[in-house]
Order: C-alpha cells, then sequence, then structure tokens
C-alpha cells in the first residue's frame, strides 16, 4: 500500500518533500505517543520516576527505533546501522556542541559516575562488534538487549532516591487512548515515508544509503534531542540538556540497535568502522570533558571543538565516499 503511494511521488522534488513530510510526522507522533502514554500512566498512579524511565525515555527514542524497524523490515541494513551510528554521533558533537554554546553544561555526579560511563561502554561494544565480527549478529543484537535490562535495572536502583518534580499531568482515557493511536498512525507513516524517500534519493543522486544514513536520516531522527537540549541549555538547565543526549545514545545503542540486529543481523558498509570509532571518541571526549575541570561542565570553547571535529569527519566521509570510491 505503502509503496503504490509513494510511486506518485518518485521526482527528486516529490522524494524531498516525502521525506520532509517524514520528519514532521516522526516528531509529531512521538511526541502524540508520550503525551498519551506519560497521561494514561499518571491517570493510573504510576510514579513519575517509572513514567520518566519507561515511557518518556522510550518515547524521545522512537523515531529512531521506527525507522530501524522499517528500514529492517525492507532489508536496508546500512540505514539501520548509520541511523543509530549516526543519530549517536550527531547527539554528542552537534547537539552537545551547540547546546555548551548557549551556555556552558553542567553534569550531575550520577551522570558522571554511571550515565556517561555507560554510553561509553555501549560505543566500545559496537567498536568491538565491528571489529571481531566484522558484523552486527543476531548474537550481538541479543547481548546488547541483555546489557539494556541491567542498564534499566542500575537506572531504577540510582534514581530511586532522587527527588522528582511531577510535570506528567493525568489525561481521561478516551484522550490517552487516542494520542497514542494518532502516535502510532504518524510514527507508522513517517517512518516509511522517510526509508523510502531517503534510499531513492540515494540511488538518484548516487550516494550510498550509508552517507544519507549517517547524515540526512540520524539529523531528521535526532530534531527532538537537539531542540530539547538546545531549549534546556538556554534556560541552563544542564542535567537536561547533558542527560537527553546521553540517555538516548545508550538507549540506540542497547535497546534500538539491539533489536535491530536481533531481527535480522547488520552486515558491515565501507566506513562502519570509522563511523563506530568516532562515536566513541565522542562519548571519551563528553567525559574527559566534565572530569577535567571544577565545575565538571562542558564548557563553551569545548563545545566548539565538538562541532569543528564534526565538520572535519563529515567532509572527510563524504569526500572519502563520493570522490575517492
Amino acid at each position: 500500500m505503502f509503496d503504490t503511494l509513494f510511486s506518485h511521488l518518485d521526482t527528486t522534488w516529490g522524494l524531498t518533500i516525502l521525506l520532509i513530510v517524514g520528519f514532521v510526522l516522526l516528531i509529531k507522533g512521538a511526541d502524540f505517543l508520550i503525551d498519551g502514554a506519560a497521561g494514561l500512566a499518571k491517570r493510573l498512579n504510576i510514579s513519575d520516576l517509572v513514567i520518566g524511565l519507561t515511557v518518556v525515555a522510550f518515547g524521545t527514542s522512537m523515531p529512531e527505533f521506527v525507522v530501524n524497524m522499517v528500514s529492517v523490515a525492507k532489508g536496508v541494513t546500512d540505514i539501520a546501522i548509520t541511523n543509530i551510528i549516526g543519530s549517536n554521533i550527531i547527539n554528542i558533537f552537534v547537539i552537545l556542541g551547540c547546546s555548551s554554546l548557549v551556555y556552558p553544561l553542567v553534569s550531575k555526579k550520577a551522570s558522571r559516575k554511571f550515565d556517561i560511563p555507560f554510553m561509553i561502554g555501549s560505543a566500545i561494544m559496537v567498536v568491538a562488534f565491528t571489529v571481531f565480527d566484522g558484523t552486527i549478529s543476531r548474537g550481538n543484537g541479543i547481548a546488547l538487549l541483555v546489557v539494556f535490562i541491567i542498564f534499566l535495572w542500575f537506572t531504577f536502583r540510582l534514581r530511586k532516591k532522587e527527588a522528582s518534580d511531577s510535570t506528567y499531568v493525568s489525561i481521561p482515557i478516551w484522550k490517552a487512548i487516542l494520542l497514542i493511536l494518532g502516535g502510532l498512525i504518524c510514527l507508522t507513516l513517517g517512518g516509511q515515508s522517510i526509508v523510502h524517500s531517503a534510499t531513492s534519493i540515494a540511488s538518484k543522486i548516487g550516494i550510498p544509503d550509508s552517507i544519507i544514513g549517517l547524515t540526512i536520516v540520524a539529523l531528521g531522527t535526532s530534531l527532538p534531542e537537539l531542540a530539547t537540549s538546545v531549549m534546556a541549555a538556554y534556560k541552563h538547565n544542564s542535567d537536561l540538556a547533558i542527560g537527553n543526549v546521553v540517555g538516548s545514545n545508550i538507549f540506540n545503542v542497547f535497546l534500538i540497535l539491539g533489536a535491530s540486529a536481533a531481527i535480522r543481523p547488520l552486515p558491515a558498509y565501507e566506513g562502519l568502522a570509522l563511523d563506530s570509532l568516532m562515536a566513541l571518541v565522542g562519548a571519551i571526549l563528553v567525559w574527559v570533558f566534565v572530569m577535567t575541570n571544577k565545575e565538571k561542565s562542558i564548557k563553551r570553547w569545548e563545545g566548539l571543538i565538538l562541532l569543528c571535529l564534526y565538520t572535519i569527519y563529515l567532509v572527510y566521509r563524504i569526500y572519502q565516499t563520493t570522490i575517492v570510491a
């Protein structure tokens, strides 16, 4: 059904419009889903802690999750991998870079001792799979999902003693169901639109799926994190700005990449080792930045370094793929 509908837009301009519409549907779908699910959970007297660590955390990762599930179903494995690795690279180098330029980002002790090291660990696992296996196999995917369960268990234990300001509002059940259904429909249509248009555009202009996934798709699915972190930095809410990115990177690897590989093994593409290594370098840089000054923060000049490194990396990857190859 979707392929028939999309075939009428099989021009460069039509595919570009379809891509933009897909991102809009994806982002709004995630918003609807979070509002509906969080409102329903609050009405059922589920604690803010549980809502935040499950409903909201998963909801903000839904754009990446949906795009990956559609990609895996269609066998477009390059986009399934690069969507996650590219999103994680953009989260660190672009989103944290931009956010720290707006306002220096101060980290919390729990984030430095637990979340950031877990993010580094997730990047190390992807690099290890790439180097030793040359692919992300079904077994690798299951291993990532097991670590994700362990991460959730530790997170619940760690966060139980933290105070939480309630931001979730109870809503009528009928409204919650409508929001959830509307969100799922938007996410489905948006994911289908993005994968179809991205692969078609790549085919038309001769750019590999991996580059499209690393850039356009990864940036598009990271838009919610970009908006959230920059606005949080503007309001001097550093913990939200950093936590949003670190949490997203952890969910991306352990849950989304794990689920994708468990369903269909993800073979390596040209440049996977470099991309996964770049994600690891970014994770380590975040830890180094927050641990080497007394404010435990990512300063403006460090944010500028992140943005410059991303620019150099992106120019090299595009040159390597489109010119050298």
